[in-house]
């Protein structure tokens, strides 16, 4: 946590910083004014030593005075590779006071998705989604800031966090307006790249920047000199002071305490000896510090700098090799010579004897000091020792990953199991450091492409095109075996699909399974060719493909998991193609367990992943078994929501619960659950076919319900009809093209527009369904005049009655209204488009009554 240095320092760097007071204060005064207040977050920004902690510190003074609850961290440059760990600073401590069933009740659900970064709770067997744990970490700051107001955290150098903890306060910084909670972080400008640089300028550029933070002035510097040495200093000893640290608050209050240490004059005739105590302050200075101390001092302060953060006397002890006695006479040294410092009751930190480095500077230079083959030793031994303390491998990973690889197949086991450890809490990235440096070791020749795999599988979803590396040369090594090899090719496959190499994909699993001899095994790879191609068809397609899944799944009764995904795949090719609904409807039924979904192909469950259990949704969907659908779509909206996957998985999720309020004519529910799937989808990545799915099942209910303007042009049909034909896609419910071009070709090419609509027509009734036909007879209807128009609106009427497709039945009952001039029909047809909130269908309709056109 935060601490808060010496009176001198905190009151020196608060000199000149009247104007960031004064925005802290009210920022506070507004957080305690209203308890429904928006939350803000205040960065100030400014180089090292220019006051940043003072700010945070003198926050935590007016905001405890006005009864504020206040909680801090602080980042370490050392510690920057320990996931979650400047989150769990601040948040760890509330929720640890409490018992385990109170966090639990009062976390919920976020309990088993947050709890485990925060290390409040065990992980669970199955990787955790990053983009979850992110979300129910903000969820938790939400939950605790309504227990808790008014609540302030402060952040210190969050130049230095880690970065899941900058992911998270991004995060929090956009969802700020749903939580009452003052947050104020301090930051150096630079010293941080990457995503973590991507993540910190983000939260900055939705927070309000406090004034610059500058050196002192030259008077402000002859007041602080004044005020430290005596009133006595003459102006041009204090004119040598701001001119030996340009003002620096930190250096002018260090250099003025060793003026006193020496009880140096302050007079002119002393002042050319000041650059000489600067000097002794920092850098080569302050090592010979450490030398007058002693060699165990400097053993000491080397050591509390490896730890970086839990500096124990009794840790230390045992990583400089000191007896404790000795150890705790080398703390009082380094304290006494203002090199660590105890933390401040004042700052909110709890006393557990744990020591600091009095200044981030400070913690540096030390750092920086150590001999570089004495510092991997040391980091060395500090891994061993937070092993030996029972604080697991991840704890010891971030020494391991700067020690020198050596052949020790022991550290390849301590930062694989660490690896696992990071996968389970949310933070890939921290796994895919551990691995990388594992392969450095290297691994035993027998376990190389094990480590690459799981390195590959580690980067699957952040890095597909490194993934894509590291399976390839794993696949190329002996080691993968079996289902080890099969579950790597799959893995790969998928890495070339998350990168836009489908086709890449398609050959990559065909081959393998050309050149597998295990049946079981070839079937497999055969069923993930087709799953891909079916996802994605087209140009993926090979030649005769929809022939052999049939003939591959007709020998499948569904005895295991490869025989459902056969099943499946046959069901949704069938139904893509506008085969007999029926004959879909029995294939899908037999993938089902007891009327669910099979274990190993669950939404959640990774072997096989989303993709199939979508495909049997989307079959159940578009054969007029809503019920089913909306079951399993529904589902799956409530499995990612428990898991806390709440970033591509659950976008998806969202876009097929819309998809089925769609096709039940929900349109005001279906509008909500894919807005919800877009905003997901955006924040995941635009260019991912996620995103389009979204957008498309969204643009589709907004023209349903006449809110957007119809915006397809008949050059834009004539392309979807000629992709839907090239893919042999013929079903009229899934792809419409069909039908909405012989429509807008009704008047320039009325030829055409009723082959096409007699073509859309001979398929639906192939098809079989109530609403495929339907859906045809409307077509067909508005195509013709007169009394046969009227017959085929009535018949269109009838079918789609019977059909749970309640906008497209809607629809059909006011056309037919038009067309029989029936102002009754036109009445049930609009009260039927509003329950639906098909506004521009109850408009189409009014005005069809208004214009006399029925009676």
């Amino acid at each position: 946590m935060t601490e808060v240095r010496r009176t001198a320092v905190a009151s020196a760097s608060l000199w000149e910083r009247d104007e960031e007071i004064a925005t802290l204060t009210r920022a506070v005064d507004t957080l305690c004014a209203d308890r429904s207040s928006t939350g803000t977050l205040l960065v100030a920004s400014g180089e090292a030593g220019l006051g940043k902690t003072a700010l945070l510190a003198e926050t935590r003074r007016i905001a405890e005075a006005r009864g504020c609850a206040v909680w801090s961290a602080r980042s370490g440059e050392t510690l920057r590779s320990v996931p979650f760990n400047v989150v769990r600073q601040l948040l760890q401590p509330a929720l640890v006071s409490m018992l385990p069933e109170e966090a639990r009740e009062y976390l919920g659900d976020w309990y088993d998705i947050a709890g485990p970064a925060l290390g409040i709770a065990d992980p669970g067997e199955r990787q955790a989604d990053p983009q979850g744990v992110c979300d129910g970490l903000v969820a938790v700051v939400r939950r605790l800031a309504r227990r808790e107001w008014p609540l302030v955290l402060l952040l210190d150098d969050v130049h230095w966090a880690d970065q899941e903890t900058l992911r998270w306060l991004a995060a929090l910084a956009d969802r700020l307006d749903e939580t009452s909670v003052l947050v104020v972080v301090a930051r150096r400008p630079g010293d941080v790249t990457g995503d973590s640089a991507r993540h910190l300028d983000a939260a900055a550029a939705l927070g309000r920047p406090l004034a610059p933070l500058n050196p002192l002035t030259p008077d402000a510097t002859a007041g602080l000199t004044r005020a430290t040495v005596g009133h006595h200093a003459d102006a041009a000893f204090c004119r040598e002071v701001w001119a030996v640290t340009g003002g620096n608050p930190y250096e002018t209050v260090e250099l003025l305490a060793k003026v006193h240490d020496s009880e140096l004059e302050p007079v002119e005739a002393h002042a050319a000896e000041l650059r000489a105590l600067n000097r002794s302050a920092r850098g080569g200075g302050l090592l010979a510090r450490l030398e007058q101390l002693g060699v165990d001092a400097t053993r000491f302060a080397w050591a509390a700098a490896i730890l970086g953060g839990g500096i124990t006397v009794d840790m230390v002890a045992r990583l400089s090799t000191l007896d404790r006695a000795a150890a705790a006479r080398c703390a009082e040294l380094l304290c006494g010579a203002r090199i660590l410092t105890t933390p401040d009751p004042a700052a909110g930190q709890p006393a557990t004897g744990e020591l600091e480095f009095v200044h981030p500077l400070i913690a540096t230079d030390v750092y920086n000091s150590i001999p570089g083959a004495l510092c991997t030793a040391m980091h060395g031994i500090a891994a061993q020792l937070v092993t030996e303390s029972g604080l697991g491998a991840a704890a010891a990973s971030r020494h391991l990953l700067r020690v020198y690889p050596d052949d020790d197949p022991e550290v390849v086991d301590q930062l694989r199991e660490a690896a696992r450890e990071h996968l389970a809490v949310g933070a890939p990235d921290a796994a895919r450091r551990c691995l990388e440096r594992a392969l450095e070791e290297p691994p035993l020749p027998e376990i190389h492409a094990r480590v690459l795999y799981e390195l590959g599988c580690a980067t699957l979803l952040t890095a597909p095109a490194t993934t894509i590396g590291h399976l390839r040369t794993a696949l190329g090594m002996p080691g993968l075996d079996g289902d080890q090899r099969v579950n790597a090719v799959f893995r790969l496959s998928e890495a070339l699909v998350h990168n836009d190499q489908l086709e890449e994909a398609v050959r990559t699993v065909q081959a393998e399974a050309a050149r597998t001899a295990d049946p079981a095994a070839r079937l497999r790879l055969q069923a993930v060719q087709y799953m891909w191609e079916g996802i994605h068809p087209g140009e993926t397609s090979s030649p005769g493909r929809s022939a052999r899944l049939a003939e591959i799944a007709g020998t499948c009764a569904g005895r295991d998991d490869t025989e459902r995904a056969l099943l499946i795949l046959r069901g949704f090719d069938a139904m893509s193609h506008g085969e007999n609904a029926e004959e879909v409807l029995e294939l899908c039924d037999r993938t089902l367990v007891n009327g669910r979904l099979a274990p190993g192909l669950g939404w959640t469950d990774s072997e096989w992943g989303l993709e199939l259990p979508m495909m049997l949704a989307n079959c159940y969907a578009y054969t007029d078994r809503l019920d089913r659908a909306e079951a399993l779509f529904t589902e799956a909206l409530r499995a990612y929501e428990s898991a806390g996957w709440s970033g591509g998985h659950l976008a998806l999720a969202h876009t097929y619960v819309g998809l089925g309020h769609r096709r039940r004519g929900r349109l005001r529910e279906a509008e909500k659950s894919l807005r919800q799937s877009l905003r997901i989808a955006e924040r995941v990545g635009r260019g991912l076919p996620l995103y389009w799915s979204a957008v498309c099942n969204l643009i589709d209910t907004l023209l349903a319900r006449g809110h957007v303007a119809q915006a397809r042009t008949v050059a834009e049909l004539e392309a979807a009809e000629k992709t839907a034909a090239v893919r042999g896609r013929y079903n009229p419910v899934v792809s419409p093209w069909a039908t909405e071009l012989a429509r807008a070709l009704a008047t320039e090419d009325p030829g055409r527009a009723a082959h096409l609509a007699t073509d859309a027509r001979r398929q639906a009734e192939r098809f079989g369904t109530d609403t495929a036909i339907g859906e045809a007879l409307r077509c067909a209807a508005a195509l013709e005049t007169g009394l046969r128009a009227v017959r085929l609106a009535a018949q269109a009427v009838t079918y789609l009655e019977a059909s749970p497709c309640q906008y497209e039945h809607a629809a059909a009952r006011v056309e037919y209204g038009i067309a029989a001039r029936s102002a009754a029909e036109l009445e049930r047809g609009m009260a039927l488009a509003d329950s639906c909130g098909a506004d521009g269908l109850v408009a189409r309709a009014r005005e069809a009554l208004a214009a006399g056109h029925a009676t």
